[in-house]
């Protein structure tokens, strides 16, 4: 396996500023409409955007990171019409800042987080209380979203208490900026196991799932999406109805998505 050290820095520890950054447009023309995503949303919402433009009227324009630095971003006043984050705490850390149009706010999606490894990894396992994470590591990395932010991170600490086994790999823990950055770091060989959400490992055929973590050990992996208050592009309503609609529905669910909004 390749443990290359530079690497893992810059995506692991170096990439957060760097993904506030990215996250924002240069500038935003009231005639676009832009929309913040969680990271773990691209392969579906990138597909969702281009079959709802012809309702839409437009396709958005789509900033992915993690939805704790989107949401940061969108209280410093970063240009955004649409907010979808991978869990209901960044929202909800929005909404009470009346930072979000309340009455638009939807249970959208939800997901599962899972164990991966290299996709040529011999690792073998089965999530249970107490099973023996920090051998199946051994002397290298184990990648996750910061687990102080990130959803994908919050969820894996969780679960990883719940199972009793996060002091045995606390140390050999490799944070990211976003899930997909973690989920990179398994792919390219640079980190032993990491935990990612199961659409991620769905998207990523340089890693095979060893397990998935039980469901009662962390709390439910919920998706809302809501227009911003600041919102002034006239397509948001129009957007945000497609994104509940039947068709959406069939490409989320296959990227291996739970849909949880009734479809219009």
């Amino acid at each position: 396996m390749r443990h290359t050290g530079f690497g893992l820095r810059a995506i692991a520890i170096g990439g957060f500023a760097a993904a506030l950054m990215a996250a924002v447009p240069a500038a935003h023309a009231d005639d676009k409409l832009i929309v913040f995503a969680a990271a773990s949303l691209k392969d579906g919402l990138d597909a969702v955007n281009k079959a709802c433009e012809a309702d839409v009227g437009e396709a958005a324009t789509v900033s992915y990171a993690a939805s704790s630095a989107l949401a940061k971003q969108i209280e410093g006043g970063a240009p955004a019409d649409v907010f979808i984050s991978a869990d209901l705490d960044w929202m909800k850390y929005l909404s009470d800042k009346k930072l979000t149009k309340p009455d638009t706010e939807v249970k959208l999606l939800g997901n599962q987080i899972v164990l991966v490894a290299p996709k040529d990894s011999k690792v073998e396992t089965k999530i249970e209380k107490g099973f023996d994470l920090a051998k199946l590591v051994g002397d290298g990395k184990f990648a996750m979203g910061d687990f102080k932010a990130v959803p994908a991170g919050k969820y894996g600490k969780a679960a990883l208490e719940s199972l009793g086994v996060w002091s045995s790999v606390e140390g050999k823990v490799a944070q990211a900026e976003n899930v997909r950055a973690a989920l990179k770091l398994v792919s390219t060989g640079e980190a032993a196991l990491g935990i990612v959400y199961a659409t991620d490992a769905h998207a990523d055929k340089g890693v095979k799932v060893v397990g998935t973590f039980p469901e009662n050990s962390h709390p439910p992996i919920i998706y809302p999406v809501a227009q911003t208050a600041d919102s002034k592009d006239k397509d948001t309503p129009a957007f945000l109805k497609c994104l509940q609609s039947a068709k959406a529905a069939e490409l989320f669910k296959e990227q291996g998505f739970t849909v949880l909004a009734p479809s219009n």
